[in-house]
């Protein structure tokens, strides 16, 4: 499914001219906010986290 989704942007980067500069100014200004590059940072990196759980008696 992401392969789909990242073949359609592609397609529309492609055909459309101004696409790819929309596409660079979005996202130079979404790595810009340091809040929002820490959150998909932690985002992706959770699945791979070990679980901590607690001690049992």
């Amino acid at each position: 499914m992401k392969l789909l989704f990242l073949g359609a942007l592609l397609g529309l980067l492609l055909t459309t001219p101004q696409g790819l500069h929309l596409t660079t100014a979005t996202v130079t200004a979404l790595v810009s906010q340091p809040l929002f590059v820490a959150f998909v940072l932690g985002a992706v990196a959770r699945p791979y986290l070990p679980l901590v759980r607690r001690w049992t008696r």
